[in-house]
């Protein structure tokens, strides 16, 4: 599989995205039933989230990437209003290459005429619920994300190599 470069010009955004890329736990550990479990309180689920949405943070982001995906696979119409609003913005692009625009006597910069595709284009989104899907989004991710790290019990998975434990005896 090969990986596409993104034309990332930031080298915070870099930086930030190798970090991720580096992080990325195995799948077959994310996904290791047996180390599901149930919490035994409180205090200690509440650790244990801390503790997972560290240890995995990365595979969360996927996992929301993935929803993010699938919503915009199963659905054509907001799959078409994106494509409409893409293809508005190269329009207005390749146009202010060729000629100035102007609006009632003001000249518009690019920025303002990609502005106005945008505010053109919030009733289509309207129309193909994209506000619903935001909200499915979100609101998916974060139950499969708390579930995961509520149930998974990564104090009984295997240590990194680079931790280790300190056992004292009593004197």
């Amino acid at each position: 599989m090969s990986v596409v470069p993104l034309p990332i010009s930031s080298p915070v955004a870099k930086e930030w995205l190798l970090k991720r890329k580096e992080n990325i736990r195995p799948w077959g550990q994310f996904l290791d039933f047996k180390m599901f479990h149930l919490p035994p309180s409180f205090p200690k689920c509440t650790s244990r989230v801390v503790r997972n949405i560290e240890y995995f943070q990365s595979n969360y982001i996927i996992v929301f990437i993935g929803l993010i995906v699938y919503c915009l696979l199963t659905s054509p119409l907001l799959l078409i209003a994106i494509a409409a609003l893409l293809g508005a913005c190269y329009i207005v692009k390749i146009r202010s290459e060729a000629k100035e625009i102007s609006l009632l006597g003001h000249k518009l910069t690019l920025a303002h005429q990609y502005s106005l595709v945008s505010i053109a284009a919030f009733p289509l989104f309207y129309l193909a619920g994209a506000g619903q899907v935001v909200f499915w989004i979100l609101g998916a991710s974060f139950f499969i994300i708390m579930l995961h790290a509520t149930l998974y019990a990564i104090e009984q998975s295997p240590k990194d190599e680079d931790s280790f434990d300190l056992h004292m005896a009593p004197v």
